[in-house]
């Protein structure tokens, strides 16, 4: 095992990374920012470096500067976690060239997966079944719209190297195909530096199922189960939960097995996600995360595996300590993202000072965070809180706790999407399991989140008056505490 790793990372997912070496012995190292010197994160390493200023481009993606941190204080390993550089084929190189292990797959998977056009074809020469689409690089805009003609509307127009639901456009007609098409090419150039974009098929009424894949460096691969993440905004998940609720055991193991094929046709090590898009009866391949997916928790809950812990054995030469037959699901989870930002004004982020903070507990819950009463939610990164977390023994139970979860919930000083998770676990259709990646817009919820925000209006100013009470009694104190010191200091003079 490593003696030392360097999490090239910020919030709650660096602080899970080192959870995780902490419970294996392991030395924790933390880069930040100079807006985050004083964040959770890096209070909780070992060590800790300041690697720049805030912006993400002058500290978080400065591979050079994190692979010299990590040459200085002696880090065998380096934990990506998620987004940043976790997918970034160049850093993993580096890495391996400098004789540090990259926590993650090889630069070389990366690479094949990073462009989505050369991830379709890589998958249809393994036989795994992909959309309708092109193969190619689309260049002539006239062919392209011939092409879509015969693949049919609507299609998707999407940027190879895109991720995280940017650069992805659904065009109805020929009519409004040049004009989808230049809109995203001028986001991928932007986004990715990158403007090659393809056509695929638009599913329609689509559930968007992922199964989680542990691979080690001897051939050996298994799926840890699937996640439902069909709940999403702009094409970014907001809710997630294991197993999906439309899942059979005959359908579970053919779209597992198929995603041992996929994982296994480029030679995948370390923890991933195969995603897949599913609609009536039918499933198809999306795309490889090369990383820990934001949702690993859930899966965790239901198959008693550590994945972070699974990580650092993988990186460090282990077997796998199991085969499929040995992973089996216990209960229900739900992950519910909890983020800064207003439901009510399309989901637009809310940064802010945390004035205060009360997390959920009791039975079944679990709270992954790196924020705090006092924390300030930067502009310079992703608004996200908490990834609050919900158990049950089936699925009744999960979400019975997670609505009892968030209401225990507080935090004041900035908006968040708290009433959105309210709205949806009370919907009947979630309920039920009738989930697709429209489910926002077909049940028009952000009506019922409205009427969620005018409920809670009353506990809110009652909260607020009551906080409002405190801070004043705070502010007296300290005035007559500081009129005490100032008199004490004349009398001695």
């Amino acid at each position: 095992m490593f003696k030392k790793v360097l999490i090239a990372n910020r919030g709650e997912i660096a602080i899970r990374a080192m959870r995780a070496c902490r419970e294996l012995g392991v030395q924790t190292v933390a880069v930040h920012s100079e807006a985050d010197k004083n964040a959770l994160f890096a209070k909780y390493a070992d060590e800790a470096y300041n690697i720049g200023p805030a912006p993400s481009s002058q500290s978080y993606l400065n591979g050079d500067k994190i692979i010299e941190v990590a040459l200085e204080c002696g880090a065998e390993g380096i934990h990506p976690g998620y987004g940043f550089l976790s997918e970034n084929a160049k850093f993993a190189r580096k890495c391996e060239e400098a004789g540090i292990t990259f926590i993650g797959p090889s630069s070389k998977a990366i690479e094949q997966m990073g462009s989505k056009i050369a991830a379709r074809n890589t998958m249809i020469a393994a036989g795994v079944p992909v959309v309708p689409g092109t193969n190619e690089a689309i260049s002539d805009p006239e062919e392209a719209a011939d092409i879509a003609d015969g693949i049919g509307y609507p299609v998707i127009i999407k940027a190879s190297a895109g991720g995280g639901g940017i650069g992805m456009k659904i065009v109805h007609s020929r009519g409004d195909f040049q004009n989808a098409l230049n809109s995203i090419q001028s986001v991928a150039e932007s986004a990715f530096g990158d403007s090659t974009v393809f056509i695929e098929k638009y599913v329609e009424e689509p559930r968007h199922i992922e199964f989680q894949i542990l691979a080690d460096k001897y051939g050996d691969a298994v799926y840890v189960m699937e996640r439902e993440c069909s709940i999403q905004r702009r094409h970014q998940k907001l809710i997630e939960e294991a197993p999906s609720p439309v899942m059979t055991p005959e359908l579970r193991k053919q779209m597992g097995e198929t995603a041992v094929k996929a994982a296994k046709a480029i030679g995948y090590e370390n923890a991933g996600t195969v995603e897949f898009l599913y609609s009536k009866g039918d499933f198809y391949f999306l795309e490889v995360n090369t990383r820990l997916q934001v949702e690993h928790t859930i899966s965790e809950m239901i198959t008693g595996i550590d994945l972070a812990k699974q990580q650092l054995h993988i990186a460090c030469g282990e077997h796998l300590p199991f085969k499929q037959e040995d992973i089996t699901i216990r209960g229900w989870a739900i992950e519910c993202r909890v983020n800064a930002e207003d439901p009510l004004n399309d989901f637009a982020p809310s940064p802010g000072k945390i004035r205060r903070y009360r997390s959920a507990g009791g039975p079944g819950i679990r709270v992954d965070s790196g924020v705090h009463m006092g924390y300030t939610i930067s502009p310079y990164y992703d608004s996200m809180i908490s990834k609050l977390c919900a158990w049950g023994s089936d699925r009744n139970e999960a979400i019975d706790r997670m609505q009892r979860a968030l209401y225990e919930y507080v935090v004041v000083g900035v908006t968040t999407n708290i009433p959105f998770h309210k709205a949806v676990m009370r919907h009947p259709a979630f309920r039920e399991g009738k989930l697709t990646t429209h489910f926002i817009d077909d049940y028009n919820i952000i009506d019922d989140v409205r009427k969620v925000v005018e409920e809670d209006s009353a506990k809110g100013a009652t909260l607020a008056s009551a906080l409002s009470n405190q801070d004043q009694k705070v502010a007296a104190v300290t005035a007559a505490v500081s009129s005490y010191v100032n008199a004490a200091k004349k009398q001695t003079k």
